[in-house]
């Protein structure tokens, strides 16, 4: 297997970093596992360009310090990314990691990062597993818990009247933590569970399940290329107009969108961000987003943006002095930094506390599709494992 990788900054001649972590005559290295091919791919190239754009906006430097990025594409390949993860702590002593899209690729690395004390933070996966009892100081799940993520989508279901519902995600961590998170707050009946290939773009099975199961509504977690074709066939396939689809906008957003068109009219979504929020964080973001790439930014852009922005935040807490790991991993949980998702800060577990939103897709003044923010669905929520952590 081979890596495609790159080094986003240029390296000085002092460009090798401690053992013990970066301090002022060494760049800060960040090791930014990328998922460019592979079945998250789409979802990768929006994390890849939220990190490039908030890499640019602080001039190579976090805390003010100079810092290199390694990226590199392991297309969402879990022994793949964890021969990476190790080449990164013990060849190129990495002080920070972040980057897969896949929850199944956080498993497969997050215990070599744990135990070399390199603090890991999520730009999106975020495994159940890692929210409770083995949470860690050195795992800071930034974009959300997985279960987390879908918990709303019961709420929303709820108030969209489904008593009856078909729930959908592919067969891996994410796609159970998915549907076991809806579960948690939908109050009616799941008349079917189903379990898809990952990666998988034909549903006519699925959806002959859906004809024989006739339920009010479908939940699905299908993101990127999975959610497009399973859009485009439950609606070609005439069932739109007697089942409803609601779902998390990982799985409804402007990449989407822009994919499959007209189909996605009128879907609505439950998300921790939309692009039209307003703060002066999100506004700067979108702005720059914009004028960078030609769309407005997605979920995944989002949390790779915040990201980046939190590590800038804790090195400047430190001076620049990463030589203490443990106390990099507290000021990374405790710097403040403005979130392009307005209200937001760590629980005690490492994952967030923060809003998510109701979302439905409409057309804009100009005709073209894209999501609109009705309104705050749950405020400062939290997790389901947090009081399960023991460990920070």
């Amino acid at each position: 297997m081979s890596f495609r990788s790159f080094t986003v900054a240029p390296c000085a001649a002092l460009c090798l970093s401690l053992w013990g972590g970066a301090h002022a005559a060494d760049p800060i290295k960040v090791g930014m596992a990328l998922d460019m091919s592979g079945p998250f791919a789409a979802n990768g190239a929006e994390a890849r360009d939220a990190f490039n754009l908030a890499i640019k906006m602080l001039g190579n430097k976090l805390g003010g310090f100079p810092a290199e990025f390694r990226q590199t594409d392991m297309a969402g390949n879990p022994d793949q990314a964890r021969q990476l993860a190790n080449r990164w702590i013990q060849r190129d002593k990495i002080d920070f990691f972040t980057g897969p899209i896949g929850s199944n690729v956080a498993l497969a690395v997050a215990p070599t990062l744990i135990a070399a004390k390199v603090p890991y933070l999520s730009n999106n996966a975020g495994p159940s597993l890692l929210a409770g009892e083995k949470c860690s100081p050195f795992y800071l799940g930034t974009s959300y818990e997985n279960q987390m993520m879908h918990e709303p989508g019961g709420v929303l279901a709820n108030q969209r009247g489904f008593k009856k519902v078909v729930a959908i995600a592919p067969n891996y961590p994410a796609g159970k933590d998915a549907l076991t998170g809806f579960k948690r707050r939908y109050e009616g009946e799941i008349v079917a569970e189903i379990y898809t290939k990952v990666g998988q773009i034909d549903y006519s099975a699925e959806i002959a399940q859906l004809r024989a199961a006739k339920p009010q509504g479908v939940y699905f977690l299908l993101p990127g290329a999975m959610g497009i074709n399973f859009i485009k066939q439950f609606v070609a396939a005439g069932l739109a107009g007697d089942i409803k689809m609601v779902t998390a906008g990982v799985s409804a957003d402007e990449d989407m969108i822009a994919a499959v068109g007209e189909p996605m009219l009128g879907l609505y979504n439950s998300a921790p961000y939309a692009y039209d929020l307003d703060n002066p964080a999100n506004k700067k973001f979108v702005q720059e987003f914009r004028k960078a790439y030609g769309r407005s930014p997605t979920l995944y852009a989002a949390h790779a943006y915040d990201v980046v922005m939190n590590i800038d935040a804790a090195v400047r807490a430190l001076n620049g002095k990463l030589g203490d790991r443990a106390a990099v991993a507290k000021a990374l949980r405790t710097a403040k930094f403005e979130s392009v998702r307005g209200d937001f800060s760590y629980n005690g577990n490492n994952h967030p506390i923060m809003n998510f939103y109701t979302r439905q897709v409409v057309r804009d003044e100009s005709g073209k599709l894209t999501n609109k923010t009705e309104g705050v669905l749950l405020e400062k929520y939290q997790d389901s494992f947090h009081g399960q952590c023991k460990a920070i």
